[in-house]
């Protein structure tokens, strides 16, 4: 389907602001947009500045979602999604979670086929989908399946959110390799917060990635919830979702 899955190299990466950033912009385009994050965890922890993952995430897609439309799953402890399920009782399936994301693609007019159907020339919707993960692409979102394995069956290109700083091009290229690994294309990696004079380091960690990872690198400048159209008016987003 129409859509992109963003990711992140490690928790806390900022792939909620890079995910809400790419809603809110298409949505000023005039595209029509969904957003889908299968699990939250940690609602025991006070907020942010851009307070609960599926909050925002609702606020900056205009499909008409509430937060528990994008979101099916929430738990207060800030822990893995497979955990967070079993201490709390229970086992989140796949096919529903798949499901779930679907359903949410088809209420912002998002043409989805049957698994392994040919595409058209040109899709039948016009609506996006902006689906984000939980953690790092190999975190478990119950056992025996990851958040990788969820973009697969959602058949959506990836955007990596990475930090700028000492660390990012081992941790990033890693997870560039393990999307490619299972089949995933990736549509780029987004820096954030790029800042508005990067160090040399900063530049040349985004050179490096780009050249080593062969992928498209940018960055996304610091925002506020007031400012996520304007600051994904920086990344290339029609390109990633045609």
């Amino acid at each position: 389907m129409r859509g992109l899955f963003v990711t992140g190299t490690d928790t806390e990466v900022g792939k909620s602001v890079v995910a809400a950033s790419i809603c809110a912009r298409l949505a000023a385009r005039g595209e029509r947009v969904a957003a889908f994050k299968p699990v939250v965890t940690g609602l025991d922890e006070e907020p942010g500045e851009f307070g609960r993952d599926h909050e925002l995430l609702a606020a900056a897609a205009n499909a008409g979602q509430s937060p528990s439309d994008v979101t099916p799953h929430t738990f207060g402890p800030a822990v893995s999604p497979h955990l967070a399920a079993e201490m709390a009782g229970m086992t989140l399936e796949p096919r529903e979670l798949v499901e779930a994301a679907r359903e949410q693609a088809r209420a912002a007019g998002v043409e989805v086929r049957p698994a392994g159907e040919v595409a058209a020339a040109e899709p039948a919707g016009d609506g996006v989908l902006v689906c984000e993960g939980v953690g790092g692409l190999l975190v478990p979102i119950t056992p025996g399946y990851l958040v990788r394995d969820l973009a697969v069956d959602l058949a959506l290109p990836v955007v990596v959110a990475a930090r700028p700083g000492l660390g990012t091009i081992s941790h990033t290229l890693l997870t560039v390799e393990a999307a490619r690994a299972g089949g995933l294309t990736v549509a780029a990696v987004v820096m954030t917060p790029w800042p508005d004079d990067p160090s040399p380091m900063e530049r040349s960690n985004r050179d490096t990635i780009a050249r080593l990872g062969d992928v498209n690198v940018m960055g996304l400048p610091r925002t506020t919830p007031g400012g996520l159209a304007e600051a994904g008016a920086e990344l290339p987003v029609e390109e990633w979702v045609r």
